[in-house]
Order: C-alpha cells, then sequence, then structure tokens
C-alpha cells in the first residue's frame, strides 16, 4: 500500500506542473450562502451576496443575521444556481488529481494543483497555506470523499498571489468550520455546511442537498477581476494549421493551437459566423464538412480566451473547390 501511495503521490507532483481549469460556477458565482433544505443562522451574521435556498424554501435567523445581497428563497433564481452547482461539483469531481495528500492539511504549504486525500476526508488544524507562485490566475482545487473539518482558531492563508476565488473545495458529504476559525475558498458540498461561532469565511458555502447553518459569521462571496495581460500581449497565442490549399475538394480537419502563461480559457471556432466548435484543450481539431459548403470562399473565424478573460482573434479563409465534394472517412 505504501508503495502505491507513494507512485501515485510522484505522479500527482509530476502532473502539477500543468495548469489546472477554473471550476465554473455560473449563476452560482453571485451567492454566498446556498442550500438545498434551510438555511439557518444563529447571531449577527453577515452575509455579503446572495443567500438561496432550492428546492427547499425555510431561510431562518435573518434578521438578526443581515445579507448585503438579495434572498431567493425556492424561486427561479435559486434553482438556476443549485443546477450551476451541480455543474461546478460535478466539474471539480472530474479534474485529475496532481497530488494525494494526508488528511491534515494544518502545517502544510501547497502550490497550485488538484489534491485529494489518502483517506477520503480533510482536516485542518492550525495554518493550511496555499501558493499561488506569482500567478493570479492559479488554481487550487481539494477533493474529499467525505468530510472537511475544520479545528478552532484554524487558519488558510493565501500567498504570492494566491485568491479565494480560485480555490474550491469538493466535498462528499458535509464541511464543518470550527469556532473562530479564517477560512478561504468556495465549498461545494452534498450535503450540507455548519459554520459554527465566530467563523469567518472569504468564500461561498454552497450545498446542493441540505443545509448551511450559520452561527455569528462573516461570509463574503469573492469576485476575481480579470488581471491584465503581461506588457505587449493582448491574449493568448493562437495558431491555425491544416487549410487546404489552393481550394478544399474534400471534408478536411482544421488544426487550433492555443497557449498562454497564465492558463487557457476556452477557445471558439466559427465557420462563416456561426460557431461550430468551443474547447478547452490546447490543442484540438475542427472537422470542416467542405463537401456539404457552397463553391467559394468560407471564412474561419478562431477566438481564444485566457482564464483572465482576455481574447485573441485568429482569422483565415479557404476556396471551396467548384466541384462535387467529398465527405471526411476518418
Amino acid at each position: 500500500m505504501l508503495l502505491v501511495m507513494t507512485v501515485l503521490a510522484m505522479l500527482g507532483l509530476a502532473g502539477s506542473a500543468h495548469a489546472q481549469a477554473p471550476v465554473p460556477l455560473g449563476t452560482a458565482n453571485s451567492f454566498a450562502v446556498l442550500a438545498g433544505s434551510t438555511v439557518t443562522n444563529t447571531g449577527p451574521t453577515v452575509v455579503n451576496g446572495n443567500l438561496g435556498v432550492s428546492p427547499g424554501g425555510a431561510v431562518v435567523g435573518f434578521p438578526p443575521g443581515v445579507v448585503n445581497g438579495t434572498i431567493h428563497a425556492a424561486d427561479a433564481i435559486a434553482a438556476q444556481a443549485q443546477l450551476d452547482l451541480t455543474a461546478a461539483y460535478n466539474n471539480a469531481a472530474g479534474q485529475p488529481v496532481t497530488q494525494i495528500v494526508a488528511t491534515e492539511l494544518g502545517g502544510t504549504i501547497l502550490g497550485p494543483g488538484v489534491y485529494a486525500s489518502a483517506a477520503g476526508d480533510f482536516q485542518i488544524t492550525g495554518t493550511l497555506t496555499l501558493d499561488a507562485q506569482g500567478n493570479p490566475n492559479a488554481i487550487f482545487i481539494f477533493k474529499t470523499a467525505s468530510t472537511l473539518v475544520t479545528a478552532s482558531g484554524s487558519q488558510v492563508n493565501l500567498i504570492n498571489g494566491a485568491r479565494s476565488c480560485n480555490v474550491f473545495w469538493q466535498v462528499g458529504s458535509s464541511a464543518t468550520l470550527g469556532t473562530n476559525s479564517s477560512f478561504r475558498g468556495n465549498i461545494l458540498a452534498l450535503t450540507s455546511i455548519t459554520a459554527t461561532t465566530g467563523a469567518a469565511v472569504d468564500g461561498r458555502l454552497l450545498t446542493r442537498n441540505g443545509a448551511v447553518t450559520l452561527d455569528t459569521n462573516a461570509v463574503t462571496a469573492p469576485q476575481c477581476a480579470p488581471t491584465p495581460p503581461p506588457p505587449g500581449r493582448a491574449g493568448p497565442s493562437v495558431s491555425i494549421s491544416k487549410v487546404p490549399k489552393p481550394c478544399a475538394a474534400r471534408d478536411f480537419k482544421l488544426r487550433v493551437k492555443v497557449s498562454d502563461p497564465g492558463g487557457i480559457g476556452a477557445t471558439e471556432v466559427f465557420l462563416d459566423g456561426e460557431r461550430i466548435k468551443r474547447s478547452t484543450r490546447a490543442s484540438f481539431s475542427v472537422l470542416i464538412r467542405a463537401s456539404e459548403l457552397t463553391s467559394g470562399r468560407h471564412r474561419i473565424r478562431v477566438v481564444a480566451r485566457d482564464r483572465a478573460g482576455n481574447q485573441r482573434v485568429r482569422k483565415t479563409s479557404f476556396e471551396r473547390c467548384a466541384r462535387p465534394g467529398i465527405p471526411f472517412t476518418g
């Protein structure tokens, strides 16, 4: 077993050099607190961001709690946020693990990556430090099959450009934040979240099925403003190849390659103004069915974005030969 864990850890360290994909929260991004059944509060909690519950509708303890946002109880907005939360939860759960670590995260310093617990749960006693290594778009994802529990007075510290909006905790059952603890990041829990007395959260408390329970807390939904590109840059670099010359008599596969030091976002490919492909991969192919096009000039536009939202556009075109087309066969 020890040998297996050692090999997995080595593989994880080798993979950690690759950029992780951000977890898309969709409309859940506007929520600081979102529950499936109920939101219950005791004391003068302050929620900075929207508060919602769906499919349940019970919101208890506001006031004395204060919501600097909008309360959505069993309405269409909360329902859509729950759908987007489910998609985000599945996205985080499906991201490849770059390192397997011990249950206890306290006392460690971790760089960007996707982390899983060897025992299936996480604990934080003392201080966990997340180091972005100078990249404000660095992503940290922690995946646990069961619970996340932080001790009283524990802390999650961010250094060298790390941002709470880029930290995600995918929890397979429930999360509990200890008394007077300081927590950073977005908790995406399947069942429930309990923030005990005085816990402060720079992040989001989002549960799919159960309740969020609060007690004299401060919960602030962080928003990541796009970071400017480096001097002289206007988004990722993009290359397009495999365009047939002088004209296309048959279907062909267009090749697109995208790169950016800060990590790539989504890339869209348009043919004559209609989107035909969307990808988050650095390199991919697009089948162009020239056999179905009319003779003449056809235009291709590729729009690539980095993780900060900066975009680069590349254009090319090809001539459809004035003779019957040949379908693509492989």
